[in-house]
This record gives structure tokens, sequence and C-alpha cells, in this order.
């Protein structure tokens, strides 16, 4: 068990993130890392500003974190991620304009 970090991932946010990352295509070696914990990783870096390599320890390895930030910057998955994203916020926004006024 590594400590929390400010960057880390509630469980909503995890909830409403997971579904639109990939799934495995086909049978193989199983993961050792888990996607949160990836995400995690990644988040932390874009937030502290650090090096790859200067990842902290308790994170996976930072050549694990680089291979999925860079395979899903390729294959459009942070696109795909923040469309999705945007458009679940969007929604809410509408639905809060939507909303009659409490009477007052």
């Amino acid at each position: 068990m590594r400590r929390a970090y400010q960057t880390d991932l509630s469980d909503a946010e995890w909830a409403c993130i997971e579904p639109h990352l990939p799934t495995p295509r086909a049978p193989g070696r199983p993961r050792v890392h888990t996607l949160r914990e990836i995400l995690n990783a990644i988040f932390y870096i874009v937030r502290s500003g650090c090096a790859w390599r200067l990842l902290p320890h308790d994170f996976p390895p930072w050549k694990t974190i680089h291979h999925y930030f860079r395979t899903w910057r390729i294959d459009g998955t942070w696109e795909k991620m923040h469309a999705a994203l945007r458009e679940r916020v969007r929604v809410r926004l509408w639905a809060e304009i939507l909303s009659p006024l409490p009477a007052s």
C-alpha cells in the first residue's frame, strides 16, 4: 500500500474515467499494475512537472507509465476521454440551466 498523493483519482473520478480506457484486445500477459495506478502516476507527473525518471518509487516504473501515456496519445485515447468528459460536463451544466429556480 502506498501513501496517497493529492493528484490521485477519487473513487468517483475513477468511475467516470474507467469506461473510456481501452480494454486488451487479445489474451496475453496479465497486467502487473492497475490502470488506476498508471493514471495516478501520469496525473502526478502532469501536476508536479517532474521528469519521467524522477517519478517517486512508490508508483509503477516510469518506463511503464511513459509507455501507456505515449500509446494512449498515439491511439487517441486521451482525446476520446477528454471529449466524453467534456460532454458529461456540458450535459450537467445544461440540466442546471434548465432546472426551475427555487421559489423564494
